[in-house]
């Protein structure tokens, strides 16, 4: 068995060692910087129930080692994603076995807390000790969720504001005209694409407004966005004007679902 090193500054492959080609924790290191990823890698090379099977460099590269190698566990860069909204869920998508460790350089509350809600199972900083990262690699390969104190408080004190806003009718978030468009059409199942031709613009343009439509309902995806819709009873004065007016209207009695 071999193990390629998807590098652009390495083209060779590097055979594993007879000794660790048994069954262990199989782990992807995907980091921009090669003194990192040399680091981790002879970090994990004196366990016995750690193997590197790929290392990587950029996301994309990411993406074709987990079709390549099966993975358990991905030690991930945070810059890596940065500014990349769905990353995490694609990686999830792509690879529903691997569990992802985040490495970030400063940890605050809501990226954190989306990395979490996105399905991570460990945000760590980039100074975590050796003994650590191994301990965390380990457990979280068991299925653990690796969470320090301070994170446990951001992710609770998020989960208890969602559940606030979902259920206090009180709140009142205010959307533009086109968020309720954009939201009207989700209820009624079509997906971005659909969206887009609908509103005359993008796909892009409808998963930015979806990711701000997110945050101000305090949602996480569209099934909580149709629930958070039925509950607060959102769009019936918005589709009540659209009956007058005839803007933002799709195919009429279409049943309220929303496709995942």
């Amino acid at each position: 068995m071999t193990v390629v090193n998807i590098d652009p500054s390495r083209n060779e492959e590097e055979p594993l060692d007879e000794s660790t080609s048994g069954v262990g924790i199989r782990v992807i290191l995907a980091d921009s910087q090669a003194i990192y990823r040399v680091g981790m890698k002879k970090i994990f090379a004196v366990e016995d129930d750690i193997r590197v099977v790929a290392q990587v460099e950029t996301l994309a590269n990411l993406y074709a080692a987990l079709q390549r190698y099966p993975t358990d566990v991905v030690v991930l860069e945070g810059q890596l994603i940065s500014g990349t909204i769905d990353a995490i869920p694609e990686l999830v998508r792509r690879a529903p076995d691997a569990k992802i460790i985040v490495q970030v350089s400063e940890t605050d509350e809501s990226n954190t807390v989306e990395l979490y809600r996105r399905g991570v199972r460990g945000v760590v900083p980039r100074s975590i000790s050796p003994d650590l990262l191994v301990k965390c690699v380990r457990k979280i390969a068991e299925g653990e969720t690796w969470i320090d104190n301070q994170s446990i408080s951001w992710v609770i004190e998020a989960y208890r504001s969602q559940a606030t806003t979902l259920t206090d009718p009180r709140v009142q978030p205010k959307l533009s005209k086109k968020e309720l468009a954009i939201i009207s059409c989700i209820t009624r199942g079509m997906r971005n694409k659909e969206i887009a031709y609908q509103i005359g613009t993008t796909e892009q343009v409808i998963k930015n407004y979806l990711r701000k439509i997110y945050d101000k309902l305090g949602v996480s995806d569209r099934l909580e966005l149709a629930l958070y819709c039925l509950h607060h009873e959102l769009l019936k004065q918005y589709l009540q004007e659209a009956d007058s007016t005839g803007f933002g209207q799709t195919e009429p009695s279409q049943p309220l679902r929303a496709k995942m």
